[in-house]
């Protein structure tokens, strides 16, 4: 191995640990993406060292490190188009139904999050609802809905759980219009590959972790779109089903979701459907970038 390489090995090793370390606590989606790359990298270097000195292959490191790259993108490629089959055939739905959140465990002790509770009250903004949807085996995806000072503002704080046990918090930010539109800013790091309502205008920013950042977005946003923000009238639990419902029906009729009479047999989405969330899910694992989807 050329002794760059065996200088960069020893330190990268020990950068990767650090960053799986940290992200095991802060379960950040942004933080995940060095670390899938390093990952992949170290693989492909690794394999190309065990080449050398072994000589089980007779070609250059650089050959074998490259191949076993690719080889790793078809493995992972086929593994995720496996685990978009598998939520395609399962029985939870992509659209669940929420439901109120009267356990008193809607927001999580975390001092990282508790911060983010200091923060909305520190700027005007107050609790409406708390919710909560089944996504799978018994876990839960809680939200807790807040309103900024002149109801103009719905703000969805997402309590999303990892397999470790960790919570990322993610947020959205919602504004309806005098001219019938809805506007959306959030920083939504899971794929979706669907379709929104024509009268939506969603600008996700998996990028902006920050609440401070992300309502600074959407304050930018509403100022370039010059029109006026209504009152939420609508409580947050029946607009968040109604939507969901109406989610459903708009996918199916462009062709994102199968018909029901055939769900049992081929699945939930289409075959175009599975490709579109394996391209997203790529671009936002290594790259952090959500599908641009009207």
């Amino acid at each position: 191995m050329p002794d760059i390489i065996t200088l960069f090995l020893a330190p990268a090793v020990a950068v990767l640990l650090l960053l799986f370390y940290i992200n095991l606590r802060v379960a950040s989606p942004i933080l995940a993406i060095p670390i899938r790359w390093l990952r992949w990298i170290l693989f492909a270097l690794f394999a190309a060292e065990t080449n050398e000195q072994f000589t089980l292959l007779d070609r250059p490191f650089w050959v074998v490190a490259v191949v076993v790259f690719l080889l790793w993108f078809l493995l992972e490629s086929g593994f995720n188009w496996l685990k978009v089959s598998a939520i395609s055939l399962s029985p939870l739905p992509l659209f669940p139904r929420y439901v109120v959140n009267s356990g008193g465990d809607e927001w999580p002790t975390q001092k990282r999050l508790l911060r983010v509770r200091d923060w909305l009250r520190d700027h005007r903004f107050t609790h409406v609802q708390a919710l909560k949807a089944e996504v799978g085996g018994g876990i839960w995806l809680r939200t807790s809905v807040y309103h900024n000072h002149d109801n103009t503002w719905r703000l969805h704080v997402l309590f999303v759980p990892q397999e470790n046990g960790a919570i990322t918090v993610c947020y959205s930010i919602a504004t309806l219009t005098t001219g019938t539109r809805r506007y959306v800013t959030d920083n939504l790091y899971i794929p979706f590959g669907g379709f929104y309502p024509e009268s939506w205008h969603v600008d996700r920013n998996p990028w902006r972790r920050s609440l401070s950042g992300l309502v600074a977005r959407h304050r930018e946003r509403l100022a370039q779109s010059g029109e006026t923000p209504i009152t939420w009238e609508i409580s947050p639990i029946d607009d968040i089903n109604q939507q969901q419902q109406h989610m459903e029906v708009i996918n199916t009729e462009l062709g994102y979701l199968l018909p029901h009479s055939d769900r049992e047999e081929f699945g939930k989405i289409t075959p175009e459907g599975r490709f579109r969330i394996w391209k997203e899910a790529w671009l936002l694992d290594y790259f952090g970038i959500a599908g641009r989807y009207h």
